[in-house]
């Protein structure tokens, strides 16, 4: 089965916005499957892609005559290109308050998330649609070992094509830094903030430290937190933040970071083959960095606002992953690597549930099939994390 051909698990959700706005927009990282998930959705709109420059030109030079002649209902993909068009679909909407008129797509937020925030303001539903997860290849009869998972990745066209991972994640990044960043970012010296990158991916699930990252790059903390911020705003990265919550403890205030991508971390790295993930000594990160994201995936497709956090107090008391739930109760995930499964894992779920009856019992997140339960805690397959995250599980 193609990628083309793997159903996602947000078409449900884009399909019941397009009933409620005039306008959905739906954004996310490059080669993600937004502009198939929304060909796939709505068969009979138009569908003009504003990365051809006729087409950019000619909405540029006359949005008017543009609209007139790509009249809804249309997807317009790739919007961030020409971010001034959204003013002029405002006024169409205004003006005709039928629902599903404009399916928008962005590849990267800063000008879009701006535009979209000030023009279409009550009048669009907005969407985040990362790669494929687990649970979606798992549906298409893909099921991957994983070392297979954290060196393949989750990119639709690997499902789709003979590409190797190698070859699609060298063309991927040169391609945004290239064209993306030129785009977003004036930067002088284009090796540093490659550096600065791969530097990123060998830091995942780490905290960010702009001022070691600093020294090492060789440009300003300043210059970095721009940089990260545009990493982000494009979402090549995802910055987990800390729950702040005080229970009696000084809280870290940083944020860990993971990439929305992991085989694109792992490429980063130099790993050239799935038998070399499982020596590497960054496996623990890569695999945090494979959980986090398929519970971020699982929020994101169903519409949801990432509900996801860290704890970590300044005594060392760390929880990998949190899951704010309603009531302010807080489910605690500790996450390993390991395919043997041992009471330790459960050290730090027992210490901070101590700390206040807002944390539910947690559950261990591991590569191993049994599934025991220790003081109510239980221990669950990392293809399941999915199932544990989402809303009609909590």
């Amino acid at each position: 089965m193609t990628a083309q051909m793997i159903p996602r698990e947000m078409q449900s959700k884009l399909t019941s916005l397009s009933q409620v706005y005039p306008v959905v927009t739906v954004m996310g990282p490059r080669q993600s499957g937004k502009t198939t998930l929304v060909r796939m959705t709505f068969p009979n709109h138009a569908y003009v892609s504003l990365e051809n420059l006729d087409m950019r030109e000619m909405a540029q030079r006359d949005p008017h005559g543009f609209l007139r002649q790509y009249h809804a209902p249309v997807i317009l993909d790739e919007i961030q290109r020409v971010p001034s068009l959204l003013s002029y679909i405002q006024t169409q909407v205004d003006e005709d308050r039928h629902m599903g008129q404009y399916i928008l797509t962005g590849s990267h937020q800063p000008s879009l998330g701006e535009g979209v925030s000030q023009s279409l303001a009550g009048r669009t539903g907005v969407l985040c649609l990362l790669p494929l997860s687990m649970r979606e290849l798992k549906q298409a009869g893909h099921v991957l070992e994983r070392d297979e998972y954290l060196y393949q990745g989750f990119m639709p066209r690997l499902y789709d094509t003979a590409l190797t991972a190698e070859d699609l994640y060298r063309d991927y990044f040169a391609t945004y830094v290239e064209r993306d960043v030129r785009q977003m970012l004036n930067i002088r010296n284009m090796s540093a903030f490659e550096l600065f990158v791969k530097l990123l991916a060998g830091r995942v699930g780490q905290l960010v430290n702009l001022t070691s990252l600093s020294g090492d790059v060789g440009v300003s903390v300043s210059t970095l937190r721009g940089w990260l911020s545009v990493l982000e705003a494009s979402h090549l990265v995802f910055c987990l933040p800390c729950y702040y919550e005080n229970f009696g403890k000084r809280l870290t205030k940083s944020h860990k970071l993971y990439f929305t991508e992991v085989g694109l971390a792992t490429w980063l790295l130099g790993i050239t083959s799935p038998e070399q993930v499982s020596r590497d000594p960054l496996l623990g990160g890569l695999f945090e960095n494979l959980v986090v994201m398929e519970a971020l995936k699982a929020q994101l497709n169903v519409g949801k606002q990432p509900n996801l956090y860290f704890f970590r107090d300044n005594s060392g008391l760390e929880v990998d992953l949190l899951v704010q739930l309603p009531q302010r109760r807080l489910l605690p995930l500790e996450i390993k690597s390991a395919f043997t499964w041992s009471s330790d894992f459960c050290r730090n779920l027992i210490r901070v549930r101590k700390l206040s009856e807002q944390f539910l019992p947690g559950k261990v997140v591991y590569s191993g099939t049994l599934t025991p339960t220790i003081q109510d805690i239980a221990f669950v397959h990392f293809r399941d994390v999915a199932s544990i995250v989402t809303p009609e599980a909590l």
